[in-house]
C-alpha cells in the first residue's frame, strides 16, 4: 500500500520503510509524528480523497533534522554600474523514516501530529499568551472654546471662510474686537497656531477689525 501525503505546501507518495525529507518540523529525533493529510491511499482498492481520505493517516518517526544542497541565488543588475550580488541558502528540513500507513483510525491514534516549525510558534504563543489588560479609556480632551454669544461673524474678514473661523473660535477669537487689539507678539502666536503665516498681516485682519468694530 501506498498514501500521498500533504506537507510543507507539498505532496509526497510514500510506503511503509521510505526514507522522507520534509519541511522542518516541531519535532525532536527520535519522535513518532503523524501525518492527518491523506490525499489518496493506493494499492489492491484504492481511495481518492475529497479532498482528504477520512481517517487515513501516516506514521513516520523523526531520523534527524537536516539542512538541504545549498541553492545559490545569482542577482546581476543591469544600468547601475554592474552591482552584482550571489547569496546562499540551504533551507531547513527533517529527515523521516515512514513506520505505518494507516487506512482508517489515524484519528483515533493518540500519535502527535505533525506540525510545520513556523506554525508551532504561532500555536505555542497562542496557547500561552494572556489576556491584554482592557485598555484605559483615554481622558477626554478640554472641549475647545466656542463662540461666546453673540460673536461677530468673523467671515466678514478678508480670506476667513467657515474652517478658519472654526479654528479662529476654538483659539478663543469670537470678536472683531480681540482682532483690533492684536499686538505684533498676538500676531505671530495667532499665525502659528493657524499654520498660516503671514496671512494675517497680507489680509490686514486688523485694520478690517477695526473698521468693522467701529461700524
Amino acid at each position: 500500500m501506498f498514501a500521498v501525503l500533504k506537507t510543507g505546501g507539498k505532496q509526497y507518495k510514500v510506503q511503509s520503510g521510505d526514507m522522507l525529507r520534509v519541511e522542518k518540523l516541531a519535532a525532536d529525533a527520535g519522535e513518532t509524528v503523524q501525518f492527518n493529510e491523506v490525499l489518496m491511499l493506493g494499492g489492491d482498492a484504492p481511495v481518492i480523497g475529497a479532498p482528504l481520505v477520512d481517517g487515513a493517516a501516516v506514521q513516520a518517526e523523526v531520523v534527524d533534522q537536516v539542512k538541504g544542497d545549498k541553492v545559490i541565488h545569482f542577482v546581476k543588475r543591469r544600468r547601475k554600474h554592474g552591482s552584482q550580488r550571489t547569496k546562499g541558502h540551504r533551507q531547513q528540513l527533517t529527515l523521516l523514516r515512514v513506520t505505518e500507513i494507516l487506512a482508517k483510525g489515524g484519528d483515533r491514534s493518540g500519535v502527535k501530529a505533525a506540525i510545520g516549525a513556523g506554525s508551532v510558534g504561532a500555536v505555542a504563543v497562542a496557547a500561552t499568551e494572556t489576556k491584554a489588560p482592557a485598555k484605559k479609556a483615554a481622558p477626554k480632551k478640554a472641549e475647545a472654546p466656542k463662540a461666546a454669544a453673540g460673536g461677530d461673524d468673523l467671515k466678514k474678514l478678508s480670506g476667513v471662510g467657515p474652517a478658519l473661523e472654526k479654528k479662529l473660535h476654538e483659539n478663543g477669537v469670537t470678536s472683531f474686537a480681540q482682532i483690533a487689539a492684536w499686538t505684533e507678539a498676538d500676531v505671530a502666536d495667532m499665525d502659528e497656531k493657524l499654520s498660516f503665516k503671514g496671512r494675517i498681516e497680507r489680509e490686514g485682519w486688523i485694520a478690517q477689525a477695526q473698521e468693522l468694530t467701529k461700524g
